[in-house]
């Protein structure tokens, strides 16, 4: 731990600042933490899970639906087909049949062959229908299968909905919150010095956002390691305006006005 007025990694000296300087600071290091712990709230809250696992469920149910109304239009396709190779097919043994009950037939020789072709098309027309009845019964699962899905997804849809409302009202309640620290963090800034303010600026850009700390129980609070108890007596009798740096984390370390000239 250096009592020096410059940080380790500077040259030069630093301007004493005086302790009400250091107090604001400090102010100003927890109004910072105050709205990293926001932001952090803000980032984590459960209603934003919710809303983006729902969304992600919505997702997956609309491409069953999709899949499934896929799967059901090839299927009506297919219907459709059948259902005009059997109309095709009925309309053509209705005419052979109309030849043969007027005598227009023409020989017996031609009615055996419009008889055997009647046979042949009833046949077919049979296949068809046994091919229609196949569709039929795979497309009335598909339908109870398709309605499910559509009605999961539109109660999907409607709890995402209210899951975004909620996460709204999360997220502006935090941005009220933080406006405020926002605003006392401003005032704060204001009257910290600069030769102190952009220090702790770089170094808490550098720390993972703490760029002032208190000295605890003989440590610093950013590190939490012990300083020897000759660098403590140092410390302790350092003068009140005295900025100094740990030279473990290199942190600026502030001493309660309790602990100066222990």
């Amino acid at each position: 731990m250096s009592t020096s007025e410059t940080e380790p990694s500077d040259s030069g000296a630093a301007p004493a600042q005086p302790s009400s300087q250091l107090s604001l600071l400090l102010e100003l290091q927890e109004a910072d933490l105050a709205l990293d712990r926001l932001a952090y709230r803000r980032r984590e809250l459960p209603e934003r899970v919710a809303v983006s696992e729902l969304g992600a469920r919505l997702v997956e149910l609309t491409a069953r639906v999709a899949e499934a109304q896929d799967q059901r239009d090839k299927l009506a396709s297919q219907q459709l087909t059948l259902d005009q190779r059997s109309d095709a097919v009925g309309g053509r043994i209705a005419t052979i049949e109309q030849r043969l009950r007027s005598g227009r037939a023409g020989s017996y020789r031609d009615e055996q062959a419009m008889g055997e072709e009647v046979t042949s098309l009833a046949h077919l027309r049979r296949e068809i229908e046994d091919q229609e009845l196949e569709v039929m019964e795979a497309l009335e699962p598909l339908d109870q299968e398709l309605a499910a899905l559509t009605a999961s997804c539109s109660a999907a849809a409607e709890e995402l909905g209210l899951a975004r409302e909620q996460l709204g009202m999360a997220t502006a309640a935090i941005d009220e919150e933080a406006a405020l620290v926002r605003a006392t963090r401003g005032r704060l800034a204001a009257r910290v010095a600069p030769e102190l303010a952009t220090p702790y600026e770089r170094l808490r850009a550098k720390l993972g956002g703490i760029g002032a700390a208190h000295l605890v129980g003989g440590a610093c609070s950013g590190c939490h390691l012990q300083l020897p108890a000759g660098e403590l007596h140092r410390l302790r009798h350092a003068t009140p305006d005295s900025v100094v740096y740990c030279d473990q984390c290199g942190r600026i370390l502030v001493m309660t006005s309790d602990q100066a000239g222990r």
